[in-house]
């Protein structure tokens, strides 16, 4: 299938459709319609198991289990530098840079509204002009729970509705604000370096999206929603998991002003695990 035409069907496509299609595959429990899905799946894409906790992947009661499985205690160990942030995730960096004039870098010819990934509020969106952002993404084979890159303090969690495009380095080049159309679950922190914003990113298949402290994000009405933390705010340390993808997709981290400093050996593209040092505090 040619590139235009792959494009085209992303616009065509039912994606939620799809979406709750592979929802109920990937939670099927018969051993007989999981145990082969997840045989080829590991062979296809060539995904290592001697990390994960249970390396037997037949052994997951799901697929779902078994693509948000856990590793081994020592198998991403924690960059305990002085002032280091934490990449969240494996996977790839897609882009890293400066937040400029509200709008963050997508892929040649493309950007997209920092307001609008965040849910469309101006005032939360303020904190991070001229900050730092951080676009790391998941692909198929990779650990896919997504980790906090500084401990924090919950604020906000926002549940944005949205499409389901792939995430990939081809539609990121054609699908404007790809990252700002898609359906997605914005988290808010406080933290040493002051606010982060922490956006798990949906896409084509990804049946749901899940945070330790609420668990399944999907409201039914798909409509925009936002819920405030006061006193009982959830707090999670540094490299803590904080959520997961039940397939694919991709988290942005934001930052504010003067508040990061990204590693100067890191670059789109880059191959990139989860605790390993991305950048370092912006007074450190």
């Amino acid at each position: 299938m040619s590139d235009r035409l792959f494009i085209l069907f992303q616009y065509l496509l039912p994606h939620h459709l799809l979406s709750r299609a592979a929802g109920w595959l990937a939670n099927c429990r018969w051993n007989w319609v999981k145990n082969p899905f997840i045989s080829w799946f590991v062979k296809r894409y060539d995904v290592d198991m001697s990390q994960a906790l249970e390396e037997n992947p037949t052994a997951y009661p799901s697929f779902n289990e078994f693509f948000t499985r856990a590793l081994k205690p020592d198998a991403r160990p924690l960059d305990d530098s002085p002032g280091a942030i934490l990449c969240p995730a494996d996977g790839a960096i897609s882009q890293l840079g400066k937040i400029e004039h509200g709008r963050i870098f997508q892929a040649k010819g493309h950007s997209f509204s920092v307001q609008e990934l965040l849910g469309g509020d101006a005032q939360q969106a303020q904190v991070f002009q001229g900050g730092e952002f951080a676009t790391v993404y998941l692909s198929p084979r990779d650990y896919h729970r997504v980790h906090m890159p500084l401990g924090g303090t919950l604020k906000d969690m926002i549940y944005v509705p949205g499409k389901l495009f792939s995430v990939n380095q081809l539609t990121a080049e054609n699908v404007p604000e790809l990252f700002a159309r898609n359906e997605r679950v914005v988290c808010l922190f406080d933290t040493e370096a002051g606010p982060m914003a922490l956006v798990l990113v949906g896409a084509m298949i990804v049946a749901s999206v899940e945070t330790v402290w609420a668990g399944l994000v999907a409201p039914p009405s798909r409509q925009l929603r936002s819920t405030r933390y006061g006193e009982a705010a959830p707090q999670l340390d540094k490299g803590a998991e904080m959520g997961r993808f039940k397939l694919g997709s991709t988290a942005i981290v934001l930052f504010g002003p003067d508040a990061a400093r990204w590693s100067d050996t890191l670059k789109a593209g880059d191959t990139v695990s989860m605790g390993q040092k991305m950048g370092t505090l912006g007074g450190a």
